[in-house]
């Protein structure tokens, strides 16, 4: 359920989309909220400027989070952002053990606003394939 405290940190996600666009970056942005709704971090996307398809917004607040946060404090703290994060940033917020995120648009809604936002190609993939050897590396790594 979306308060009134989410809509107001929402609305400065959407300001940080606007703000990067003003600087010549993808309009995008997003902020961490600590437990009590402090703004522990922000950030915008940089994919442009840093030349570099993995400066989200979502994946930079993740990386400090994990980075900065311990663990029960990560798992109170909210991430607002201006978009639902793409299946990058998910992996990545689930990973940082962050408890919640709050977004304005929806992928679907994203799409239809900007149709070449939806223009991902996919990546071919084939597998499982030689286990046994696979399973070396994980098996010397979980020995104590």
């Amino acid at each position: 359920m979306i308060t009134t405290a989410d809509e107001t940190l929402l609305r400065r996600a959407i300001g940080l989309a606007a703000r990067a666009v003003t600087l010549g970056d993808a309009p995008y942005g997003s902020l961490l909220a600590g437990p009590n709704g402090e703004i522990l971090a922000e950030a915008h996307n940089t994919v442009r400027r840093d030349d570099d398809i993995t400066a989200h917004p979502e994946l930079k607040l993740a990386r400090w989070a994990a980075r900065e946060l311990d663990p029960a404090t990560a798992a109170r703290t909210t991430m607002y952002t201006s978009c639902q994060p793409c299946g990058m940033c998910e992996g990545a917020l689930v990973r940082s053990g962050l408890g919640r995120v709050v977004y304005a648009l929806a992928t679907e809604q994203l799409v239809e606003l900007d149709p070449r936002s939806g223009d991902r190609p996919t990546v071919a993939q084939d597998g499982p394939a030689l286990f046994d050897e696979a399973r070396a590396p994980i098996d010397a790594y979980r020995r104590p």
